[in-house]
């Protein structure tokens, strides 16, 4: 099949797709990019340079260009990923630099928020004007069809926490710090007989430039650090920079938050940093934002979530909310699965970290395909899990040092089965659509195959795509380009409603015997590389077998996939005398297989290259 074809047949899948979910809320395709690295083409990337040495992104830089080819990929969110004015080194007239001390990196972390109720002036062409640039940016995405999500980080601050904008919200003010807890202090004080030797707090940073390990609002009192650190005298593997918030629990005491207020609590009724944190949420929905990127919500307790959540869904019954959340966090304020309560708490979706750890752990940790299957099996978590193969906190797929040392191929098959095994939301990461692989050091974060957010960089691939705000690629390889195509095609494909609407079956317990279920080498038993499944929505019959090789340098020949009678009453063409199947992804094949040849041989694929995968549309054979 031509690519024009192919093409076409993916945007009639979508028109298909947008039809048959008439009614039905949309799946999110997320999009992240960070606005200090998105528009910023400076080629300069002076390791721990300034902003006037190495550039900046700017609103204005994600200009209509480059939105009009993000929702031609079929990105539906756009996580404006750093917007809050945050700690860092960088000097304005009406806002002094923070203490080198407090600061991770020269452009500081996007995670330790200075004004909740700003925005970051380096993102502005005309910094004393960015919260009007930032209004702009939000137009310019309506107009365009997204919806905005920004970061809501509600466990932690910047040290130097203090807002202009609404002074009298400021964190901390009016606080008892005479005591560790209190229930309406925003902050956890720390006390003569804490360890770290008592005051004045002691930074890990002296002897860094500039630094001398303390930080001069906290020489007569301290705080405990933002990962539950109670000590005077944190470690460098501390979240130093930041400083916990109080929800009205003692959580040295447990995880038992009952004795929280409910969620219909009158805001006069619950803890002060509930009520901040609910006017925060409201500033940002009645500006336009339309949903949030939860920090860390494990490490707030659950009863805030009810009541956050619903007086949010209030004033926008469709504001959406994800969750970063660990479960085997021991910071975690439940004894449940975390990811569990915070679904019931009113989050639409939940980080899938164990996923992406078993993908990952294929390449790098000696996991197999096969150590998917236990995830499946996790109810109505499985269908509403926000799936990623990349993040700002995660590696970078293409980088030579992880992932198999592969590169950019790696991503094919990661991303088809993450983006097509659940119903919920799918995230892609900028950077990752093009190969970006973090080569070198940056600044804060060394040599770690991440993008930086810590420091002014930009990325060295990705700004050939942004080919000097033109957004159209022009300066990538043909192997760039494939990718992001193939990216696109795969985003369009999987918004059927097999894929957004539809149930899953997994193929590889039945054919862990099966010889040509792409073995490898000596392996004994099978679903090593291959992974298989079936989706299927019932209201319309929809059907796909999608199959992937993990493998990155074998390809998978004389491959052939059981599916048993469960399968098949599970597609609902148990009668069928034969199926057909047509790849939507990446190929023209087209096969087909009677109904005894499915279950007993199997379904003979073609030639699976390495890091490859397959969605089979499945239809009765003519």
């Amino acid at each position: 099949m031509m690519t024009w074809q192919i093409l076409l047949s993916c945007v009639l899948l979508a028109l298909m797709s947008i039809h048959s979910r008439a009614g039905d809320k949309p799946r999110p395709v997320i999009y992240q990019l960070m606005v200090r690295t998105f528009g910023n083409t400076s080629e300069t990337r002076k390791v721990n340079g300034t902003m006037a040495q190495n550039g900046c992104g700017k609103f204005a830089h994600i200009n209509d260009a480059a939105l009009a080819s993000l929702k031609e990929m079929g990105i539906t969110h756009l996580w404006l990923t750093g917007v809050l004015e945050q700690a860092s080194g960088t000097a304005y007239p009406d806002r002094p630099a923070d203490d080198p001390d407090i600061l991770k990196g020269i452009a500081g972390s996007p995670y330790a928020i200075r004004d909740y109720f700003d925005v970051c002036p380096d993102y502005a062409m005309e910094p004393a004007k960015r919260m009007d640039e930032f209004k702009a940016l939000l137009r310019r995405c309506k107009q365009h069809g997204f919806k905005v999500i920004i970061d809501f980080v509600p466990n932690h601050v910047a040290r130097s926490y203090q807002s202009d904008v609404r002074p009298e919200l400021s964190f901390g003010e009016g606080d008892d710090r005479g005591v560790f807890f209190a229930r309406d202090n925003h902050f956890y004080y720390l006390q003569d007989g804490h360890p770290g030797g008592g005051p004045p707090l002691r930074l890990p940073t002296a002897g860094r430039p500039g630094c001398d390990g303390l930080f001069a609002p906290e020489t007569a009192f301290g705080r405990v650090t933002g990962n539950n650190v109670v000590s005077w005298k944190p470690s460098i593997h501390d979240w130093y920079e930041t400083v916990k918030l109080n929800y009205g629990h003692d959580f040295t005491t447990g995880r038992d938050t009952s004795h929280l207020p409910g969620p219909d609590a009158a805001p006069e009724d619950v803890p002060k940093t509930w009520r901040t944190m609910d006017e925060i949420l409201g500033y940002w929905q009645d500006m336009g934002v339309d949903g949030f990127r939860v920090d860390m919500a494990h490490m707030v307790p659950m009863e805030f979530w009810r009541w956050a959540v619903k007086r949010s869904r209030a004033r926008d019954a469709g504001v959406f909310f994800s969750a970063e959340a660990y479960d085997n966090d021991p910071s975690k304020l439940t004894d449940g699965h975390v990811l569990d309560e915070l679904l019931n708490c009113g989050f639409d979706a939940v980080y899938d970290d164990p996923s992406y750890d078993v993908l990952e752990g294929i390449y790098d940790d000696g996991k197999w395909a096969n150590d998917l299957d236990p995830l499946t099996f996790t109810g109505k978590r499985f269908h509403r899990s926000l799936r990623y193969a990349e993040n700002h906190d995660e590696v970078r797929l293409a980088s030579p040092h992880v992932w198999g040392g592969l590169g950019m191929k790696v991503g094919k098959p990661v991303s088809a089965v993450l983006f097509s095994m659940g119903r919920g939301p799918v995230m892609l990461y900028h950077g990752q659509e093009v190969g970006e692989p973090a080569l070198g050091e940056e600044g804060f974060g060394g040599d770690d195959s991440r993008t930086t957010i810590f420091d002014y960089w930009s990325m060295p691939e990705f700004t050939k795509w942004v080919n000097g705000g033109k957004f159209d690629g022009g300066r990538l390889s043909g192997e760039q380009k494939a990718l992001r195509e193939w990216y696109g095609k795969l985003i369009r494909a999987t918004q059927c409603r097999a894929f957004t609407a539809g149930e899953f079956y997994g193929l590889n317990h039945a054919n862990k015997d099966n010889p040509g279920f792409g073995r490898v080498g000596d392996d004994a038993s099978s679903g090593r590389w291959l992974y298989a499944f079936l989706r299927r929505d019932t209201k319309t019959g929809q059907a796909f077998l999608v199959a992937a090789n993990f493998h990155g340098t074998e390809t998978l020949r004389g491959v052939k996939i059981r599916i048993p009678n469960d399968a098949r009453m599970f597609v609902g063409r148990s009668g069928d005398p034969a199926w057909s199947f047509a790849d939507r992804l990446d190929t023209d094949w087209r096969g087909s297989a009677t109904r005894e040849t499915l279950e007993h041989a199997g379904l003979a694929l073609p030639d699976m290259p390495p890091c490859s995968a397959l969605l089979l549309e499945i239809d009765r054979a003519p």
